[in-house]
């Protein structure tokens, strides 16, 4: 049985109050979800308070973004040993909002991972269509393209041990809108079988994530496919009972 993993992207939300209280009442609720391992990525202005907050616990800190270069004059950007000295252990790559607003193109996500990876951080590929690429048939192939950067990398045997895989279908990231049990099972099933094809006792053991608007209501019924293994989780990891009911939907899983 794979170790439930359920990650919280606070995006670009919260003050420096909100963010501690947040950060705060999830770690008192871990007695709760034993079993799951559970993760917040806070914005990088409110990672050092969290960290203080999380002390002591075993709610661990995640970054949702990073810099693919070593630290040096990439004015705005953070880097790998940065995150590292705050105590993050997770980092989001590839999320389709970095995607989309921001550029980052597969060629960027893999070297974005491979500085997590050279640096000991654990990181999240994100992958996932769009709408028009779902009603066009193209889901396939636009998670073909994105896992082809790293499967055909010429260090892949490196990278692939040390990461997690979310999908996320983005017609269903803030939407309200949510792939049914069956069709996230689906794209994972997918995944799964892809990564098997090249390192089949690597794919048995990776952990997939589904990100997509995961609620305490739905949550129960996704964690219930056997090839996925927890959420990464947006717009309900800003409410502490809402993401503490999401982890204990995850830990119904061992029980299954």
């Amino acid at each position: 049985m794979r170790t439930p993993l359920v990650i919280g992207n606070w995006k670009m939300n919260g003050t420096l109050a909100s963010a501690r209280a947040l950060a705060s009442d999830v770690a008192a609720a871990l007695p709760q979800l034993a079993g799951v391992e559970m993760a917040v990525c806070p914005p990088f202005v409110h990672v050092p308070a969290v960290a203080a907050a999380l002390s002591g616990s075993a709610l661990a800190l995640g970054a949702q973004n990073l810099c693919e270069f070593e630290p040096g004059a990439y004015t705005g950007e953070v880097a790998a040993e940065m995150l590292l000295e705050l105590g993050v252990r997770w980092v989001l790559v590839g999320h389709s909002e970095r995607r989309a607003l921001f550029g980052d193109s597969n060629e960027r996500v893999l070297a974005k991972l491979r500085r997590a990876v050279a640096c000991g951080l654990t990181p999240v590929l994100c992958v996932g269509e769009t709408l028009a690429e779902r009603q066009a048939g193209h889901t396939e192939t636009v998670v073909d393209a994105q896992l082809d950067a790293v499967l055909n990398a010429s260090d892949a045997e490196a990278l692939l041990p040390a990461l997690v895989v979310a999908y996320e279908p983005v017609w269903a990231i803030g939407t309200g809108e949510t792939a049914s049990p069956e069709q996230a099972q689906d794209v994972h099933r997918y995944i799964r079988a892809r990564l098997a094809a090249r390192a089949p006792t690597l794919a048995a053991q990776m952990r997939l994530l589904y990100g997509g608007s995961v609620k305490a209501s739905n949550a129960q019924a996704l964690f219930a496919m056997p090839d996925i293994d927890g959420g990464l989780i947006g717009g309900a990891a800003l409410k502490a009972e809402e993401f503490i009911a999401i982890g204990l939907a995850a830990r119904a899983r061992l029980a299954a």
